[in-house]
């Protein structure tokens, strides 16, 4: 049974990431999807835990896809789940610059493959940093995001959740 992690910070989960997730599920036996802590990023608006909770609503309709969380080294989250590869999603060459590195490192480290699965052209736009600031000023992200998350990004800036435009 092939199991592939898909690390993250997920914060929040969009369309974007739900396509790729959707992709490795078709692929794999076993998909592990993780929230993971990077300290680059921005903490707000969700915990670990949240976007684990949030990431696992949006995939709810693939059977063989669970969540986790890690605040380690993803080679360590890796060899702890089972994972035969880990699974990042591109955008484009910037994401692919800073990715390839990640995934030789990865490799030298605990010699586990890196996969990259391309994002849909209608969402190459998507990063979680501008929905979490439109969201945050009040706009509507309810055609980026899954449903539970744009009411949980409305929650949290307390702005509405324009549910008539969501999706999944």
């Amino acid at each position: 049974m092939a199991t592939a992690l898909v690390p993250g910070s997920f914060n929040p989960i969009h369309h974007g990431h739900v396509r790729i997730i959707e992709i490795v599920a078709a692929t794999f036996d076993r998909v592990v999807v993780a929230a993971v802590g990077n300290p680059n990023k921005a903490p707000d608006p969700f915990s670990l835990e949240q976007r684990r909770r949030l990431i696992e609503q949006s995939v709810s309709h693939l059977p063989n896809v669970e969540t986790a969380v890690g605040s380690g080294l993803v080679v360590e989250l890796a060899s702890a789940v089972g994972a035969d590869a880990i699974v990042k999603g591109l955008r484009g060459l910037v994401d692919f610059e800073s990715e390839v590195q990640m995934a030789h490192m990865n490799q030298a480290m605990a010699n586990i493959p890196t996969l990259f699965v391309p994002t849909a052209p209608e969402h190459g736009h998507l990063a979680s940093s501008l929905i979490r600031e439109i969201a945050r000023l009040g706009g509507s992200v309810a055609s980026m995001v899954p449903l539970p998350v744009a009411q949980a990004l409305a929650e949290a800036f307390g702005t509405p959740a324009d549910p008539g435009r969501g999706s999944t």
